[in-house]
């Protein structure tokens, strides 16, 4: 996607039909604005995108966010949780605010075929392997968006009342960086936020069209490995082994069992066996299988269950193939996962009701739970009882290329793919107005709405 064809923002709201236009007559000052910050926003958007950073290693990216808040008049904070941003702008009475966004890129070679497409390498903290970086995930959108809803709520100060503080989190990929930032002080060294926002960017919406979830928005994420043991041999003899790859399968196939027969059709679950190794050639069997898997559940009780389950199958299979007790499987939860993001539905029905009104109910969509993880989840479970959090969509699929997905059944790329690249003039354009927006109505001054 080349930029001439990206859709120019004031190009967006003149294409939608009439019933779908603000009623607001406060729109235009603030999306007039917007649109004619474009230009140097996409200058920094093809920067991001093009010097992209692992997770933990984003020090360029971090001190872009940094220099753009300082001079937005911002106390900024950096390397708060390895390499996280904190900026806060103090403006009298009123609640506090937390804006995040994520920084960090994925390990992918791009293939959008942009000019300013990233040919970075780079090596990971946590696994030491070099690779390809590319922002598959579309956080470069999400900083540019993040940059210039920090410009207009600091040159709007007089419209407002109460505390803002806008956070650069690392590592959102690797489901880290909340915790490291909470671990190193965030809630503690500045100002507990009574409210937190955060969008994404959306390869199922179309550019500039708005989604949100009330209550479970995105999944508990966790890793699980299962290493089941056997007696190896020669693969003419089996009767003289125990096979671990007979084991693992049925322990595969059993696993399927729990979303189909153990768990409420109406309380979503899912568990994927992801990666299975064994042997290293025709005619042994191995002593050892592995079994990667990815769980995804919403509440805290549904995780418990369906990870005793696991447990419960992978040790019944091992005795049903006759495994000694000492040789069963070792079934290893990672310790750190990530928890499910939930949208307080109050905010949530809130804030949709009022994009609807400021962008039109043609852009703004009531999104189901999705089963993708986000770390986003750990600032409101911080302190759930005094806060509400929000996070919402914004379309990125170029406005063509949509309509062709529905007209002709066209493959769409999805995030994390090498080749998603999104609109991203439309992306930053309708999020850093909502932002600002519902930041500038949720600290209203008294009297003010």
């Amino acid at each position: 996607m080349s930029l001439r064809h990206i859709v120019p923002l004031a190009a967006l709201a003149l294409s939608l039909p009439a019933s779908s236009l603000p009623a607001s007559a406060q729109t235009a000052p603030l999306r007039e604005k917007v649109a004619a910050d474009m230009p140097g926003l996409m200058e920094i958007y093809r920067d991001l995108h093009a010097n992209p950073e692992l997770g933990f290693t984003e020090v360029r990216t971090a001190a872009i966010l940094a220099k753009a808040a300082r001079e937005a008049g911002f106390e900024v904070t950096e390397n708060v949780g390895k390499t996280g941003v904190v900026a806060v702008l103090r403006n009298g009475p009123g609640p506090t605010l937390m804006i995040r966004t994520d920084m960090d890129a994925l390990p992918l070679e791009e293939k959008t075929g942009l000019p300013f497409a990233s040919t970075k390498r780079a090596a990971s903290v946590t696994s030491g392997v070099e690779s390809y970086v590319m922002h598959a995930c579309g956080h470069d959108t999400h900083m540019t968006a993040w940059i210039e809803t920090a410009r207009l709520l600091a040159a709007r100060r007089d419209q407002w009342s109460g505390t803002l503080v806008m956070i650069g989190q690392p590592a959102e990929e690797l489901g880290q960086g909340a915790r490291a930032m909470i671990k190193d002080g965030l809630f503690e060294r500045f100002p507990k936020p009574d409210y937190v926002l955060a969008f994404h960017d959306s390869a199922d919406l179309a550019a500039g069209v708005l989604g949100g979830t009330e209550g479970f928005a995105m999944a508990n994420t966790d890793s699980v490995d299962i290493e089941v043991k056997g007696e190896g041999g020669h693969g003419a003899s089996p009767h003289t082994t125990k096979d671990p790859i007979v084991l693992a399968s049925a322990i595969v196939n059993k696993l399927q069992t729990i979303v189909s027969r153990e768990q409420n059709p109406t309380d979503p679950a899912v568990v994927t066996v992801g990666s299975i190794h064994a042997g290293a050639t025709y005619n042994i069997i191995p002593d050892t299988a592995k079994l990667q898997l990815t769980v995804r559940t919403y509440s805290d009780t549904t995780r418990e269950r369906v990870l005793a389950a696991i447990k419960r199958i992978a040790r019944g299979e091992a005795i049903a193939s006759g495994i000694a007790e000492d040789s069963l499987p070792v079934v290893m939860v990672k310790e750190e996962y990530t928890r499910a993001t939930y949208n307080s539905p109050d905010l949530a029905a809130d804030m949709l009701a009022n994009f609807r009104e400021r962008f039109g109910t043609d852009r703004v969509k009531v999104l189901p739970p999705a089963m993708v993880g986000e770390d986003f989840g750990e600032y409101y479970l911080a302190d759930p009882e005094h806060r509400k959090s929000m996070l919402f969509r914004v379309g990125g699929v170029p406005a063509e290329k949509f309509a062709a997905a529905r007209r002709d059944g066209a493959e769409l790329p999805s995030l994390h793919s090498p080749f998603w690249a999104p609109d991203a003039e439309a992306v930053v354009g309708t999020a850093a107005e909502a932002l600002t927006a519902t930041t500038m109505r949720l600290l209203a001054k008294s009297g003010e709405s």
